[in-house]
């Protein structure tokens, strides 16, 4: 599921595009400025910008969108370390976010890793001296 609606943008003039592909040839070295600051991108993000950049300078068309990790309920039950019905339920009762493609579960992988911090708080929280002791 998209986050944002993809933006697409049409392809740059000819010789745009000739002086963008000019000026990566042999660099995959960019330098962002946002508001007068020098940023170095995160390997990923630099990948990703190059990547797009590139395109440009071939003149083709590009459509920039964000996605969200989504799992089936198998793998989310598995990620959790519950059960699939234990994982059904949850979702049944809106204590886990689901979507649905067609008549399928699909569970946001942020949504089980928010859940499984929220068990881990709350087995911190548990009072002292729960558990049994041995003589």
């Amino acid at each position: 599921m998209a986050l944002i609606a993809p933006r697409p943008t049409g392809a740059l003039p000819p010789e745009d595009a000739e002086k963008l592909r000019r000026a990566l040839e042999g660099s995959d070295d960019i330098t962002v400025f946002v508001d007068g600051t020098v940023h170095r991108l995160p390997p990923l993000a630099r990948d990703a910008v190059v990547d797009l950049l590139r395109r440009f300078s071939r003149g083709e068309a590009v459509t920039v969108s964000s996605v969200e990790d989504m799992l089936t309920t198998s793998k989310a039950a598995e990620l959790a370390g519950i059960s699939h019905t234990f994982l059904r339920n949850m979702t049944d009762r809106g204590e886990i976010p689901v979507e649905y493609r067609g008549s399928h579960r699909r569970i946001p992988r942020a949504a089980i890793m928010n859940w499984l911090e929220g068990q881990k708080k709350a087995q911190q929280r548990a009072p002292e001296g729960t558990q049994e002791q041995d003589a």
